[in-house]
């Protein structure tokens, strides 16, 4: 690697990726200790497979660096498609773990292509949306990244795992920043909120309250609207959806997941059964206090009081051993992080860049909001692993990779 590739590398970005991660192996290794001390350098546990999988990720930095970015922008399609037909084979060749057919069994390892689609989905729509040809004013380019978004979430969602699907709506953020009509973003607020409002009511109370409320908007503010269409044809759209609720929350979400709903919206409360572990997360936090009861005197973790704590609540580690503080810590790491990659997009003059790097730090947001709301009860368990920390082999491979590609694209780009 030559010495001008070095000079324009976003250091802080791969100080702070090297920080997250080893502060994520600590604590996962802290996660499995019992009384039976285990060896971090083992990697018959799982910290120590954490620990070797990022040794193997840090060796195909250089050679990822080094590669020129045009590369990937070219086989961008070739990437994408693979990754969704390696989505469709595991509905032959995937393995089931805890009811989902997410997993390819490879010897002693598992490969979760979900991830990896994330990765394959940034590089097309990064370079569909800069194609001079595509206009995201035009209904048709709209709707082929809708197809883009759409095919592997559908994939996804029908394994199911409901919260890898949930990732890829990040990335409307993206298509806000290149120019698209808010009028989506506040649509899909919209439907979330009608989501949440028709599990708390009857549809039929909150088609009548959507319909007074929208009908009440629009005649006030009714000289801004052109033409009556797109008024009615999103009042239709909002009563269609409030009557589809049920069958959404009943088909497309597991049981488990209908549960951890009914709990958050105050619908049921069993700390016991399936709110358990949202219960002994928020236990373990705030038993940490200020400054925490020190790296591997947890008694919470220790105890094992909290189910997957090395995966998708590890934050609860993070809360009881090394407090408020560590936590604050630990966001202010990942906020400078998505921050920092943000600000450098915007110094991109390749379009295919910059809207890959805002991908990047969309989906990453998500998996940093999301992860830390559910392990302190306010949104539902939906398994969504918390970046760099959380333990899962392909998670961190593929996080990495998004990362790797990140800094390739921006010591390529001109300040």
């Amino acid at each position: 690697m030559n010495n001008s590739i070095l000079s324009r590398l976003d250091w802080l970005s791969i100080f702070l990726y090297f920080l997250l991660v080893g502060f994520g192996i600590l604590n996962i290794y802290s996660s499995i200790q019992s009384d039976n001390a285990l060896s971090l350098w083992d990697i018959s546990n799982v910290a120590g497979k954490q620990l070797f999988i990022f040794l193997g990720c840090c060796i195909t930095l250089p050679l990822i660096l080094y590669i020129k970015s045009n590369l990937f922008e070219h086989l961008s399609y070739i990437f994408y498609g693979i990754s969704i037909l390696s989505l469709m084979g595991l509905y032959v060749f995937g393995q089931t773990i805890s009811g989902a057919t997410s997993w390819y069994s490879i010897g002693g390892f598992s490969l979760q292509p979900s991830e990896f689609a994330k990765l394959t989905t940034a590089l097309v729509l990064a370079h569909f949306l800069s194609a001079i040809q595509t206009d995201l004013r035009r209904l048709k380019d709209q709707f082929k990244i809708v197809a883009f978004i759409g095919l592997p979430m559908l994939l996804i969602l029908l394994q199911p795992d409901a919260g890898s699907a949930l990732v890829f709506l990040g990335l409307f953020f993206v298509f806000i920043r290149e120019g698209m009509n808010l009028r989506w973003l506040y649509l899909g607020i919209l439907l979330v909120l009608i989501f949440i409002f028709t599990l708390l009511f009857k549809p039929i109370a909150v088609s009548i309250g959507g319909l007074l409320l929208i009908s009440i908007a629009y005649f006030t503010i009714r000289k801004s609207f052109n033409k009556k269409s797109p008024f009615l044809i999103t009042l239709g759209i909002c009563v269609l959806f409030s009557f589809s609720v049920d069958f959404i929350f009943n088909s497309l979400f597991e049981q488990r997941h209908r549960d951890r709903f009914n709990i958050i919206l105050g619908l049921d409360a069993d700390t016991q059964g399936i709110g358990y572990n949202i219960n002994q997360s928020k236990i373990a936090i705030g038993s940490g206090g200020f400054s925490g009861k020190g790296f591997l005197n947890g008694t919470q973790t220790k105890g094992n009081f909290v189910p997957e704590q090395h995966t998708d609540y590890i934050f609860s580690t993070i809360g009881e051993e090394w407090g408020f503080l560590g936590s604050c810590t630990l966001i202010i790491l990942f906020t400078v992080l998505i921050f920092r990659i943000i600000y450098r997009a915007e110094k991109h003059t390749n379009a295919y860049r910059r809207i890959y790097s805002y991908a990047f730090a969309s989906m990453l947001f998500i998996h940093f909001f999301v992860n830390i709301g559910m392990t302190l009860g306010l949104v539902p368990t939906v398994g969504i692993p918390l970046p760099f920390i959380s333990y899962g082999g392909s998670h961190l491979m593929a996080f990495s990779f998004m990362l790797f590609l990140y800094l390739n694209f921006d010591s390529q780009r001109l300040s």
